[in-house]
């Protein structure tokens, strides 16, 4: 197995409850960088990390340009900004928006498989929309690994939906199974790497 080198997770509508979920189940000792992208308005405050970081035991903060990668801590897409992966660092752009979208999924998806290759592990959430599915087929066609929530238990099924569609491949997951899962791949590859 490759080691999972970053964890780039994608939400939108009901997202919230969604990242608690995965986030909560994660160890603080969780050995790959999350990155996300949560479909936000423009003008909404900085909250949502204090909010998520709440209920987790990793560090949890906005990203900001050309901030360094760091295993066990998450970097959220502030509203407004795409999100991209580069090696060791994330960047921020005001590109035009992708499927309405500012941060885009798509957009964070396939900097992550284009900066991380089999090393990229990419997850896309509920929403109502296809944001995200390009994206994950860009990382399963570069060697990662592909999580979709399950359609039956996402509060809104259509992006899950369409991301199974375009990577046909990807694991389907309930809520509750996403970090327990994240967190295996994560110790599997910590101990192949050893």
């Amino acid at each position: 197995m490759s080691a999972v080198e970053i964890v780039a997770i994608g939400a939108s509508w009901g997202g919230l409850a969604a990242i608690e979920r995965v986030l909560g189940a994660l160890p603080a000792d969780f050995a790959a960088p999350v990155v996300i992208a949560q479909h936000r308005r423009r003008g909404v405050d900085g909250g949502l990390a204090d909010l998520l970081g709440g209920h987790c035991e990793l560090q949890v903060c906005e990203a900001e340009d050309k901030q360094a990668l760091e295993p066990g801590r998450v970097l959220l897409a502030p509203p407004d900004y795409h999100l991209l992966v580069e090696p060791g660092a994330v960047a921020l752009s005001v590109d035009e928006p992708v499927h309405y979208s500012r941060p885009s999924i798509d957009v964070l998806l396939r900097s992550a498989a284009d900066a991380y290759g089999d090393g990229a592990v990419g997850v896309v959430l509920t929403g109502a929309n296809d944001d995200g599915a390009s994206g994950l087929a860009q990382i399963v066609a570069r060697g990662g690994t592909a999580i979709v929530q399950d359609p039956e238990s996402a509060e809104r099924r259509e992006m899950p939906d369409a991301a199974l569609a375009a990577a046909p491949a990807a694991h389907v997951l309930a809520i509750e199974q996403i970090g327990r899962t994240l967190a295996g791949l994560a110790v599997t590859a910590q101990r192949a790497r050893s």
